[in-house]
This record gives structure tokens, C-alpha cells and sequence, in this order.
């Protein structure tokens, strides 16, 4: 399963405003300092930010001193609704078709007149992810950033 560029600077952006919102207060943020601080185009925010607004994970000012601040605290925003948002349901396989909003199942649900083979590994690798991004939260990846503390998955060395 491969996330677009839409999650990963979705994510980038919203740890931004996240980092600027230390004290709680929503500071807000013009898109063109998020841009050059994360080396992004801004263009291709435009249209990120737009979605992370319409699920409502963000919200703008406008003006000379407008920008875009969380909608609410860091702690809240999980990274499954993030990713949602962005990307639409999570689906490890292209026979996996949406069957509510967030959730997809296997369309081979009868590969004539049996069970498809491999879809309890698909459904596995598909709940591992979504619970991956459920668990968590943008105030995990601030901290993450600006701590430098290192995670178990990447301090494997050979």
C-alpha cells in the first residue's frame, strides 16, 4: 500500500501548524511559511489544505495576517482521519472496493464457488494500518520532531 503525496504533505503541513500551536493559542500560519519551512510546493498545498479544511482538521483567517491553524488540539487529530481525508479509505489491494465511508472489503468475496484465497491476509494488512493510523495522534508526530526521540522501528541496525 502506497500513500500519495497528498497524506505525506498533509501530514507535513499539519505538524507544522502543530508546532506552532505550542501554548495552545492556534497561532496561525500563512501557507507560504509552511511551504518554504517543510519545501513544498505551494501550489500542491493549496489543494492539500483545502481537503484537511473540509474535514474540518484545519481552519483559515484570511487577510494580511491570514493563514490556516489546527481546528482543534493536536491531541485530538488522529492520523486515520487525516489520511481519510486525503486519500479516501484505505484499501491494501485494487480488488478491495469502498463498503462505507471508511472501510473497504474484498470484492472476490466468491471466486467461484470458493473463498478468495488471500483475502483474510489483505483484511489483516488493512486493520494493521488502519489501526496504525487510529492510534496515532498529531501530537505524537510534533513531539516526535522536536524531541529527536527515537522510535523502536527505526533504531534497527543490521
Amino acid at each position: 500500500m502506497i500513500f500519495t503525496t497528498k497524506a505525506e504533505y498533509g501530514v507535513r503541513l499539519l505538524v507544522e501548524l502543530g508546532r506552532q500551536d505550542v501554548d495552545g493559542a492556534g497561532a496561525v500560519v500563512s501557507l507560504k511559511a509552511i511551504a518554504e519551512a517543510e519545501q513544498l510546493p505551494l501550489g500542491y498545498l493549496e489543494h492539500v489544505v483545502a481537503l484537511l479544511r473540509k474535514a474540518e482538521l484545519v481552519e483559515s483567517t484570511r487577510g494580511a495576517r491570514g493563514g490556516y491553524r489546527l481546528s482543534r488540539p493536536a491531541e485530538t487529530i488522529t492520523m486515520d482521519e487525516v489520511v481519510l481525508a486525503l486519500e479516501g479509505a484505505i484499501a491494501p489491494m485494487d480488488c478491495f472496493v469502498p463498503d462505507c465511508e471508511s472501510r473497504v472489503s474484498c470484492s472476490h468475496r466468491d471466486d467461484q464457488g470458493s473463498a478468495c484465497a488471500t483475502r483474510m491476509l489483505w483484511a489483516r494488512v488493512q486493520d494493521a494500518v488502519v489501526e496504525a493510523l487510529r492510534t496515532t495522534t498529531l501530537a505524537e508526530l510534533v513531539q516526535f520532531g522536536e524531541t529527536g526521540t527515537t522510535h523502536p522501528l527505526f533504531s534497527l541496525s543490521n
